[in-house]
């Protein structure tokens, strides 16, 4: 596949000319074949919307009860889809392929961070699932109870979201690496009765706490409403126990029986909550319902990622983040895959272990995270036997992306190295509120351009807007809105209505279109999307949403710290990286005692929120940069960041001088 030239400038800087066309055999066999296949969809979902949902929703789902209405507008923003059907998640996982043909196919290969493989059919995955149902069910927990999921990977953490959504019970699943305090946040705030967890986490070799911090959560106060606690024993780690409240996992499902009526429930039935950080201080629990959120998480295993029945699909996503319950728990279930689950790190034992992985296990679709993409280029540099032409990689026939926007380079290099060039790359936006892809190319359809989500899925109507709501040109930065519901959209923040009105139907745009928070701009001729940021103090560090606000308030809950300013700065391994300017209750520091304090704070920080929260650098003043109004100026503080000259007029500021200061690192 040879790349096409045609060079082109606008506004926003140098477009990117290279354009990948797909190879014939794949468009030849894909789900959707060809760009006239791709626009025939498009022009469906023109014409008749909600023909267009309920079609796709009767094909690919089985309902307890059928629907008769597909789209509820009555309440809008608060969009309801299928809202008189009943199903349940988990018989669509499951049972289905039980009754299919299915039953004996691998469902879930686990890849052990010490390379210990374990594999589960979809009948040995049913009958886990039916046990944990059970023995949930005999704690007390039933239909509507939320449960804190706090785990590693494993066959258990997906097992414990199927029983969940099994029972009808909505979980909430945090990243085992947050905080005992992030942690307590989440229980008090979705009112959880349970919480699912190990004794420890395995990670790059290292033994890491999940219980401990689970107890430290439960001692912080306010979590009253946690009756059980059951923990997988994962490491046989030393833990404390609370008779009465803590369960061993094996314990609990050991007298269970191997089958459980599933509790059918509305399609619009919360199925999960999941916390994502918003530009305020506190995080947002992301409302999901059940049937749009599993329609669109199938939908796209099927259009996205082409799969067929042979394949070998790996996501290398955590069940903590969005991307590992769409493109693990569920997604992959719903249409009858075969997938790698992996507990481990990219760079354990070395950096070659992500090739070696898809070459131990025959993976043809591979999906990651342009972090790890840039983290393993380095490392092939380092050290070239860790590269990937060191691997047997020809069972790969799809590549994908996912977190963040993928930049050229990295991309050219996965396609080459990766991919043997014969791979499409499927570059995917979306969002924890969108439930599943939105832009994308097609694989068996889109000409690729490294670095460009391309166009939008048939039926997301996206466009780009001013801050006025009207349609700007193509060539023309602007704002990222979807102006129709989509099935699989957050229904609404959870505890806080008028929260996710005001954040993603805001009144400036007139109240119906979904505000991303991400700028974008389109390219002239092709009308390609390009993803260009935030529009909001939000953070994107290894594909990770964090809120400046929620880190500064972190600092300043430090005894030590006055006040504090949080902006992002490019980096070339994370995307994006945090940079905090402290300002001290005491004298500035400078030196070593400078460099001893900021160690002191970051270390702070990932106590407070989580290792992945904690800066990349701390700089000191004695003040931050402020208007005589006392607001602070954060663009200069994001020059000042990415050690850029300062250009803009700095006449208002009641301090200037206190740039100078600002300059230098910690």
């Amino acid at each position: 596949m040879a790349a096409t030239d045609s060079t082109q400038q606008d506004n926003q800087g140098l477009q990117e000319s290279r354009v990948f066309a797909p190879p014939p055999d794949f468009v030849a066999n894909a789900a959707i074949s060809g760009m006239d296949a791709y626009h025939a969809l498009c022009a469906e979902a023109a014409a008749d919307y909600e023909g267009f949902w309920a079609r796709l929703a009767r094909q690919n789902l089985e309902w307890h009860k059928p629907f008769t209405s597909t789209l509820n507008e009555t309440d809008a923003p608060f969009y309801k889809w299928f809202d008189d059907g009943e199903l349940n998640v988990s018989y669509n996982c499951l049972d289905r392929n039980l009754k299919n043909g299915n039953a004996d196919k691998t469902a879930i290969i686990f890849e052990a961070d010490d390379g210990t493989v374990t594999r589960a059919t979809y009948q040995e995955l049913y009958e886990r699932v039916c046990k944990f149902a059970n023995g949930l069910k005999a704690r007390g927990i039933k239909k509507g109870d939320r449960v804190i999921i706090y785990m590693s990977m494993s066959i258990e953490g997906v097992a414990a979201m199927q029983a969940c959504a099994r029972i009808g019970a909505t979980h909430s699943v945090v990243f085992g690496g947050f905080s005992a305090k992030s942690l307590q946040e989440r229980i008090i705030d979705a009112g959880a009765v349970a919480v699912i967890t190990a004794d420890e986490q395995l990670r790059g070799g290292k033994h890491l706490p999940l219980k401990s911090i689970v107890d430290e959560a439960l001692a912080l106060g306010g979590c009253e409403s946690i009756k059980n606690v059951i923990v997988y024993k994962r490491t046989g780690g030393k833990i404390a126990f609370t008779e009465g409240r803590d369960l061993w996992l094996h314990e609990l499902v050991a007298d269970q029986g191997a089958e459980c009526e599933p509790e059918w429930v509305n399609a619009e039935h919360p199925l999960f909550i999941l916390y994502t950080s918003g530009s305020t201080g506190t995080p947002k629990g992301v409302q999901h319902a059940s049937g749009g959120y599993l329609l669109w998480a199938a939908l796209t295993m099927k259009w996205s990622f082409d799969i067929k029945p042979q394949d070998v699909f790996w996501c290398t996503a955590d069940i903590g983040w969005v991307t590992g319950h769409s493109y693990i728990a569920y997604g992959p279930l719903a249409v009858g895959a075969t997938q790698v689950v992996f507990e481990g790190i990219p760079t354990y034992p070395n950096a070659g272990r992500f090739w070696a992985n898809i070459a131990k296990h025959k993976v043809s679709i591979f999906y990651t995270a342009p972090t790890a993409i840039r983290s393993l280029i380095k490392a092939a540099d380092v050290d070239p036997s860790v590269h990937p032409s060191k691997y047997d990689l020809s069972s790969l026939r799809l590549l994908g992306s996912v977190g963040e926007p993928i930049n050229p380079e990295a991309w050219m290099w996965y396609y080459k190295n990766v991919g043997g060039e014969r791979c499409p790359v499927v570059d995917t936006f979306w969002q924890t509120e969108t439930g599943g892809h939105m832009i994308t190319p097609l694989p068996g359809a889109t000409p690729m351009v490294p670095g460009s989500c391309t166009l939008p899925l048939p039926g997301i109507m996206t466009a780009i807007v001013d801050e006025a709501g009207a349609d700007v040109p193509n060539g023309q930065g602007g704002i990222l809105v979807v102006k129709r519901p989509w099935p699989s959209m957050i229904r609404t923040i959870w505890g806080n209505p008028e929260r996710f009105k005001s954040s993603y139907f805001p009144d400036e745009l007139g109240g119906k279109m979904y505000l991303a928070g991400d700028g974008a701009i389109r390219n002239k001729d092709t009308g390609y999307f390009t993803i260009t940021g935030r529009i909001d103090d939000v953070l994107n560090v290894s594909g990770h949403r964090m809120g400046t606000m929620e880190i500064e308030s972190a600092l300043v809950a430090n005894p030590m710290v006055a006040e504090a300013a949080v902006v992002g700065k490019p980096d070339d391994t994370t995307g994006e990286s945090i940079c905090a300017f402290v300002v001290l209750k005491q004298a500035r520091p400078t030196g070593e005692e400078a460099k001893k304090l900021a160690l002191e704070l970051r270390n702070w920080v990932a106590k407070e929120i989580g290792p992945i929260a904690k800066p990349k650098e701390i700089r000191f003043g004695d003040n931050l940069p402020k208007t005589r109004s006392g607001k602070i100026m954060r663009r200069l503080l994001r020059v000042l960041a990415k050690g850029e000259t300062i250009t803009q007029d700095v006449s208002t500021l009641e301090n200037p001088a206190i740039l100078e200061q600002l300059k230098e690192a910690s």
